[in-house]
């Protein structure tokens, strides 16, 4: 028939699925256990943090070796929220990314992304945790060439990791090099150490002075 209205709309193909990044929770904890490490490290905890820094880091540290990824998890949410605090000495960069997020309250429609596609969006924010991923890795790097621990190897892998991250096909090529990474620091650095919390003194016997 003339103009063939019968015909039904032509129907793009939609694009294809990008491959899934993979997030196993060991590699989840993984992820932020081994620059939680290097953080811990720095020089601005003057030789050695605060208990009340190390002792959630020791636990994350040990639910990880015995497998509770979950309870490692839950150990490095509550170590990053105390590095937001106050208190505490203000972490450089790129080791503030380990912080937790404290957004400032915007109405939703100044967010220049508030209109896009729900896959969009979650597309820029995996895309943006995984550059955010790569600074640490190179930060980490970084700190330990400059601090004695055997490195030289790891410099051209997170070259390698920041060509993968280009790749048109996802991120899964990138997270298998990074991971790789992360594995391969975590048994080179040094342990934590924890600032030494003074000894009681005891009560004070009647007509003694305190010490």
């Amino acid at each position: 028939m003339p103009g063939r209205p019968n015909k039904p709309p032509d129907i793009e193909a939609p694009p294809p699925s990008l491959a899934p990044i993979p997030e196993p929770p060991e590699r989840k904890a993984l992820r932020r256990l081994v620059p939680t490490h290097v953080a811990l490290l720095l020089e601005i905890w003057k030789g050695a943090p605060s208990p009340d820094l190390t002792g959630p880091f020791g636990k994350a540290e040990a639910s990880f070796s015995a497998g509770d990824y979950a309870a490692a998890l839950a150990a490095l949410d509550l170590l990053s929220v105390r590095f937001a605090e106050p208190r505490w000495p203000t972490l450089p960069e790129p080791f503030r990314l380990l912080r937790v997020p404290i957004p400032t309250p915007v109405p939703p429609h100044w967010d220049p992304d508030h209109s896009l596609p729900i896959a969009e969006k979650d597309a820029k924010k995996a895309r943006k945790t995984a550059e955010e991923l790569l600074v640490l890795a190179r930060g980490c790097v970084a700190w330990a060439s400059a601090h004695g621990v055997e490195a030289q190897d790891l410099t051209p892998r997170v070259e390698t990791a920041a060509a993968r991250l280009t790749d048109p096909s996802g991120l899964a090529p990138f997270y298998e090099e990074v991971d790789a990474l992360w594995v391969d620091l975590r048994g080179r650095l040094p342990a934590v150490r924890a600032a030494k919390t003074p000894a009681s003194a005891g009560p004070v016997a009647e007509g003694e002075e305190p010490s």
